[in-house]
């Protein structure tokens, strides 16, 4: 089959593979994301849509000094002459380039509802009104004289500009985001007056490094203020790389109140977080009691942000309450640093900040010499015209006579004077009062300016040094106009790492002391705070407590069954209040068949003695009684006719085992294996019947036991002990009928 096939109505059917055509087309979406919407150029900072914008509106003559015009008329004209895109996100980026809590040194001037620091949007582009601002004014100076290129644009009925003049340091001033196709930059804004000194420090000392420009740039600016809390060697590595990150918190201050009490007033928060959802988090936390120190969150901001914190009691320290605010709210922020942005060859790549500077002055020393260039064409335009000018003045009665005698003055004229055809068709255009004696001394006096002024630029042209001289004069005029005063002052406390508070991590959960009931019917409920063993509590008809547990509401319980299993319940999600409490069944899927031996709480380190009724056992951990299923965690194997036992805590030396037989062994508890899991080892032998009871106590203390209300205890066990799986005897006089030392795990 050919290559190509012409078919009749022209045109042509090339096969492709589909693999080939997917990687080429979208290589080029890919290319077109990165090169013309995501990534800034590094010279004026700006992505496609910025210059635009700022474009169109300068042929709108939208000036600081000019009125407003709607929105919609600037929207207009960038969608429908220079970014074929969609008007509303067109609109966005006009949006964002006006709010000066997004904008360190806002491109835009809004007039109406562009937004607020709380999240709102702005109003519809049809409600609201923009012109340029002085900063966008510096970006746009002397793109009339040839600085910069121009491109057609995307119809190619118009021009536009590849990249803006930016006499002003608008990428680190005012930071950028963008995600592009496999890469993203996102550079946070800058002091202008910061990063002027910086330049002028790289324009005093081209070798400098990125560490010594910090001396005049201690790390970024944020609109909205806050305080940075990076330390020195990480801000110094991510400025060198060009990539990290910085920490930023929110600035707050303590209100004494009456009676001792006092509050926490937030007055700034950090960059690109909006305060109503910030409040929304510290809400929700509240009602989650998550935030066990703070009492209660209040806005009372205005124009300005007034977030009022309230300690849940006074004793509370406030640096330990906003610690950990700090750490589970936005009140501390990481804002990430990625300057991977369009170098001036439009090459995608990371740059640290002396690459970012020298960019700029770069550019600003290419702008320089075309506006030099420019002008000195002007000059030398205007200066054959003056020239002919003067020939004129001294042959005047000769250059009226070829005008009014002459068929061809203009080729007369040039002929008799040697002139230029330019000067020529400027004396035949000359006014009769352009004649007079006045006239021809302004035109001297205009020439020998003219002719100095081109003296001096052919001089600065000559002399590299003299046009970085004049590069840094231009500088130090940027700085003073937007370093200095209440735009130019630094917002946000740029130092060292605050001193480290220590917060018990525990301290993010409120913990609520309860007392757990599980019944005998399988209910279980809990109640407010540690109730005393006397205390009644009332359950169904027919029904009664059978276990009871003081633990707190951050505790994780342990139920162990029949079927040896063990189940986890979580204190916070029991019932609580009036009522029966709920079936524990509905928690976990215990069997109906089965029931519960035990219910504890497995402190870390704690060691549990787990039984069967067949006399098999060993030691398990606490740690390993927790399940993270409702199905549970099968601990203890058990084979039929045998179940589950008992579930005692291991705390002391000795084992005490009692059979059905009522005979009692003991022996070292170290003669028990720890295991996670299966069916352990015997712990006595028997003739008949199986393990009736079991429990770990210390030897020196002696072995204890219920008797009615009262406890016994016995010293002299010297008759009892033996080894592991023997038989042993039968038990001290006294000893209860029930067959069971009568105490719970």
């Amino acid at each position: 089959m050919p290559d190509d096939i012409i078919p009749k109505d022209g045109g042509a059917i090339r096969e492709t593979r589909l693999s080939e055509a997917l990687s080429e087309r979208y290589l080029a979406y890919a290319m077109s994301t990165i090169m013309a919407r995501s990534l800034p150029d590094v010279r004026d900072g700006l992505k496609p849509v910025h210059r635009r914008l700022l474009w169109a509106m300068h042929q709108l003559k939208l000036d600081p000094a000019s009125g407003f015009k709607k929105c919609a008329r600037v929207v207009g004209d960038v969608i429908g002459k220079y970014h074929p895109h969609g008007d509303s996100a067109v609109y966005e980026a006009l949006v964002r380039l006006a709010q000066d809590f997004a904008a360190r040194y806002p491109l835009v001037e809004g007039q109406g509802n562009f937004g607020n620091i709380d999240g709102d949007n702005a109003a519809a582009m049809r409600y609201t009104e923009s012109r340029l601002t002085a900063v966008a004014q510096a970006l746009l100076a002397q793109i009339d004289e040839d600085t910069v290129d121009f491109r057609a644009t995307y119809d190619g009925e118009d021009k536009e500009p590849v990249v803006l003049p930016a006499a002003f340091p608008n990428l680190l001033a005012n930071g950028a985001n963008g995600i592009a196709v496999g890469m993203a930059t996102s550079i946070p804004p800058h002091n202008a007056g910061e990063l002027c000194a910086a330049a002028l420090a790289l324009v005093a000392n081209p070798a400098a490094t990125s560490r010594d420009l910090l001396a005049h740039l201690p790390g970024p600016d944020f609109p909205t203020g806050g305080v940075l809390v990076e330390s020195a060697e990480s801000i110094a590595d991510a400025y060198e790389t060009g990539r990290g990150g910085f920490r930023l918190r929110a600035r707050w201050e303590v209100e004494k109140q009456k009676n001792g009490t006092w509050n926490v007033v937030v007055t700034e928060i950090p960059y690109q977080v909006a305060k109503s959802r910030l409040i929304e988090q510290v809400a929700q936390l509240l009602e989650e009691k998550k935030l066990p120190l703070l009492g209660d969150v209040r806005d009372e901001s205005t124009e300005q942000v007034r977030l009022v914190l309230e300690p849940k009691s006074r004793v509370v320290d406030p640096a330990v309450m906003m610690e950990t605010l700090f750490r589970a709210t936005a009140l501390e922020s990481r804002i990430p640093l990625n300057m991977n942005v369009l170098d001036a060859s439009r090459t995608p790549r990371v740059m640290g900040l002396k690459e970012v500077l020298r960019a700029w002055l770069d550019h600003r020393l290419v702008v320089l010499e075309r506006r030099t260039r420019h002008r000195l064409a002007a000059i030398a335009r205007r200066l054959e015209v003056l020239d002919g000018y003067l020939v004129a003045y001294l042959n005047l009665d000769e250059v009226i006579r070829i005008i009014r005698q002459e068929d061809e003055p203009k080729a007369r004229l040039i002929a008799a004077f040697s002139l230029t055809e330019a000067q020529a068709e400027a004396i035949l255009n000359m006014r009769l009062r352009a004649l007079r004696k006045l006239e021809e001394m302004e035109i001297r006096r205009e020439h020998e300016k003219l002719a100095k002024e081109q003296k001096g630029l052919n001089a600065l042209m000559g002399s590299e040094s003299k046009r970085w001289a004049a590069i840094g004069k231009e500088i130090e005029e940027t700085r003073a106009k937007f370093g200095d005063g209440a735009l130019g002052a630094r917002r946000t406390t740029a130092g060292s790492p605050l001193p480290a508070i220590t917060v018990d991590e525990s301290a993010f959960v409120e913990k609520e002391p309860l007392t757990v009931i599980l019944s005998e019917k399988g209910w279980i409920r809990a109640f407010k705070g540690h109730l005393p063993p006397e205390q009644e509590v009332k359950f169904k008809e027919g029904d009664g407590p059978a276990f009871r547990l003081h633990c707190l509401s951050t505790d994780r319980l342990v139920a162990f069954a029949s079927n040896g299993k063990a189940y986890t319940v979580k204190a916070d999600a029991l019932p609580r209040g009036r009522g029966d409490g709920q079936p524990l069944r509905l928690m976990v899927e215990l069997p109906n068949e089965e029931s519960i031996l035990a219910l504890v709480l497995p402190e870390e380190g704690s060691r549990w003695l787990v039984a069967a009724s067949d006399g098999k056992g060993f030691l398990v951990e606490g740690s390993e009684l927790l399940a993270e299923k409702r199905t549970g965690k099968q601990v203890l194997a058990v084979e039929a006719p045998a179940r589950a036992l008992l579930l005692r805590r291991a705390e002391g030396d000795t084992v005490a085992s009692l059979g059905d037989n009522r005979k009692l062994l003991l022996f070292p508890l170290d003669q028990l294996p720890v295991m996670t899991r299966g069916r352990g080892v015997q712990l006595q032998s028997f003739k008949d019947g199986g393990l009736a009871d079991a429990k770990v106590f210390t030897r020196k203390e002696g072995l204890t036991w219920k008797l009615g209300e009262r406890t016994r205890s016995e010293t002299d066990l010297t008759a009892w002990r033996g080894q592991r799986a023997g038989a042993g005897r039968m038990v001290p006089n006294g000893f209860p009928r029930s067959n069971s030392f009568g105490e719970e795990a």
